[in-house]
């Protein structure tokens, strides 16, 4: 362990930091995420969440931060048409997919059944 001696007390290089808001709603979104694949149903890609927007069916969409711009706008028109709410990830593509469980990039999703989880309600005052 690095550290000085300063009098009596011994005080490490590195403090470690309190998480900050982001990184609370962070972890927030993706324990509610991990509930909504136990408990609930979402569609995962950009083809499923067009379908679940036109159809009706998804009731909150994720973005993540690196979706590509035109993509990000085109699913954005489509909520605000359909009146659903959108979340904007914090995290890339790949934190998406792995929030979600998965093994593979997630740039987009949508939630349909939420389940055990206030997913829908607690979103879009994060954001």
């Amino acid at each position: 362990i690095n550290a000085e001696y300063m009098g009596l007390f011994f005080v490490p290089d590195k403090m470690p930091k309190a998480p900050t808001k982001e990184k609370k709603s962070a972890e927030c979104i993706n324990s509610r995420l991990q509930l909504v694949m136990k408990s609930g149903k979402a569609k995962l890609g950009y083809k499923s969440t067009l379908k679940s927007l036109r159809s009706g069916s998804a009731k909150l969409v994720i973005i993540s931060k690196n979706c590509p711009p035109l993509r990000k706008s085109e699913i954005e028109y489509y909520a605000m048409l359909a009146r659903i709410g959108v979340h904007h990830y914090s995290g890339s593509n790949n934190e998406l997919g792995t929030a979600c469980g998965k093994y593979f990039r997630v740039s987009v999703m949508s939630v349909t059944k939420p389940g055990d989880s206030d997913i829908i309600r607690a979103s879009p005052e994060d954001q």
